[in-house]
């Protein structure tokens, strides 16, 4: 998801109140919690803003869209 670098220039760029010394593992583990977190509420908002720009254009292919997007979810589970 996240590579070491990138968790260690998040967390400098975050100019946080306090001095912290975190592990680089714990940085890691909280780095990887936030992503698994935001991935799923990420992935929804992008769908529905896509189902909207489709719906504007033609409301059938939007309805066979989430239709879709509904069979994936069930093949996931």
């Amino acid at each position: 998801m996240l590579t070491k670098q990138e968790v260690n220039e998040a967390f400098i760029n975050a100019k946080l109140e306090e001095t912290y010394n975190f592990l680089q593992d714990d940085l890691m583990k909280l780095a990887e919690a936030f992503v698994k977190t935001a991935e799923p509420i990420i992935a929804e908002r992008e769908f529905r803003f896509c189902e909207d720009i489709v719906r504007s254009l033609n409301t059938v292919v939007a309805d066979k869209l989430v239709v879709i997007r509904g069979n994936l979810e069930e093949l996931r589970k």
